[in-house]
């Protein structure tokens, strides 16, 4: 049976983004100001006109880039690399390296039937290479794909475990195996929504009584070769700039589309008890986690389903503050927008957290103006960012946004206004499918 008032810390943080995959790199380049926005060379050089992205340049796949791993887990995740594409890569390297951070990584330091993973992701395409080999092998002399001689020529050049890699459970399978994890095991996909979807579950799974720990986030790319010729087609990206770095403006009013990138974030939860018990440095307490769906249309009725999402699940997430004794006031806490720098997106989103504060305030502040949008991956490593913050309190403030759109009503931390993380902060993210969630995270001062 649930019990709510079991209570839910953070004691382990895991990234790969632009900026970084160590804490400290992440850290002081959202405060240093820098952007992890660069020239692209993880895309075919001809055909794609896409130039510039959040690129996780830090991450190359080497086995040095999945922290600190004992030498029997090395070679086993290692052997295994054949079988994970670059998002799912990155996912198992964010997780490792939040046990690590915890001080959980050593398997003899927690229970594996009381320990388990909960882990989101985009949906993950296939590479066209997979089947290079096969189309090649049904040419006819001139060069023409004969598609009759597939079955017994072409798919027998296709590697048979192909699957493997794009499967998005894999992340969290991956993890638990390596790991031994034995508890509750789940994996999400819902876009951006997915990381404080995966939190939440992860959450929830606690207070179910089975499990004392979690691993919670996702991964996402949107680098990927075909989507991200998709979103060249489909959807409104910046434009370039002599200087990269400024081209992802959310909240600014002369952004002009989002920028595409890729990452992974992991958190470690445990019930309180459990880690006090071991002694584990706290991060904050997931106080709740809200989820909104709203369709575009509604009775045949044209809707701004972002704003009405938004508005829910801060208001939600605002509520169930409340009955944890949070006051929000202005300086007590912060929110970290989903802020894709999306021209429609962003008003929307600055309208829904208008409509949910109704006559209070909050700064706003959003990591994606350093980095672009992560994909599914993005809320994690935000939520990574915010607990860093919270902690140095210290707010990074919006990069870019030298103009406020006056059509975003909401109070943007800036360079110049010295806004405060407070003890407490709501993470927002929402996809274009019209799917919100969000996680109201508190500071703990005294356990």
């Amino acid at each position: 049976m649930s019990n709510p008032s079991q209570r839910v810390v953070i004691t382990g943080l895991g990234v790969v983004c632009p900026l970084g995959r160590e804490l400290d790199a992440l850290w002081n380049n959202l405060t240093g100001l820098r952007s992890g926005v660069s020239t692209l060379d993880c895309l075919p050089e001809n055909g794609l006109d896409l130039r510039f992205g959040g690129q996780s340049k830090c991450f190359t796949g080497d086995i040095e880039n999945f922290g600190p791993l004992e030498k029997t887990l090395q070679r086993a995740i290692k052997k295994n690399q054949k079988v994970m594409c670059r998002e799912i890569e990155m996912g198992v390297a964010a997780c490792q390296m939040a046990l690590a951070h915890c001080g959980l990584a050593d398997p003899a330091s927690r229970n594996p039937e009381r320990t388990g993973i909960v882990y989101g992701s985009d949906y993950i395409l296939t590479r066209p290479e997979e089947f290079a080999d096969g189309v090649t092998a049904c040419f006819n002399a001139d060069k023409q794909f004969q598609i009759a001689r597939w079955p017994t020529e072409g798919r027998a050049k296709v590697n048979p475990l192909w699957l493997l890699k794009y499967l998005p459970n894999m992340p969290a399978s991956h993890v638990a195996i390596y790991n031994d994890l034995r508890g509750p095991s789940n994996s999400v996909t819902i876009r951006e929504a997915s990381s404080a979807a995966s939190i939440t579950e992860a959450v929830a799974t606690i207070r179910r009584g089975v499990a004392d720990v979690m691993l919670a986030g996702a991964t996402g790319s949107k680098l990927e070769p075909l989507k991200a010729l998709h979103f060249t087609i489909a959807d409104s990206l910046a434009k370039d700039r002599a200087n990269p770095s400024e081209m992802s403006r959310p909240f600014s009013s002369d952004r002009d589309g989002s920028v595409l990138g890729e990452g992974a974030g992991a958190l470690v939860l445990e019930s309180l008890e459990h880690a006090i018990a071991r002694g584990a440095k706290i991060w904050g307490e997931i106080v709740g986690g809200v989820g909104s769906a709203v369709g575009p249309t509604f009775q045949g009725e044209k809707r701004d389903f972002v704003r009405i999402a938004t508005a829910n699940v801060l208001s939600g997430l605002i509520q169930k503050g409340r009955e944890h004794g949070l006051k929000f006031q202005p300086d007590d806490w912060h929110i970290h927008a989903c802020g894709k720098s999306e021209v429609l997106g962003d008003r929307s989103e600055a309208a829904g957290i208008s409509d949910a504060l109704g006559g209070t305030k909050a700064s706003v502040t959003a990591a994606k103006s350093y980095f672009g949008n992560l994909g599914a991956g993005s809320a994690a490593v935000e939520i990574v960012a915010s607990c860093l913050a919270m902690d140095q309190q210290k707010l990074f403030p919006v990069l870019n946004c030298s103009s406020l759109d006056p059509e975003c009503p909401i109070q943007v931390a800036t360079e110049g206004n010295n806004a405060q993380p407070g003890n407490a902060f709501v993470s927002l993210s929402y996809s274009a499918q019209g799917q919100a969630c969000g996680v109201l995270v508190q500071r703990v001062l005294s356990a």
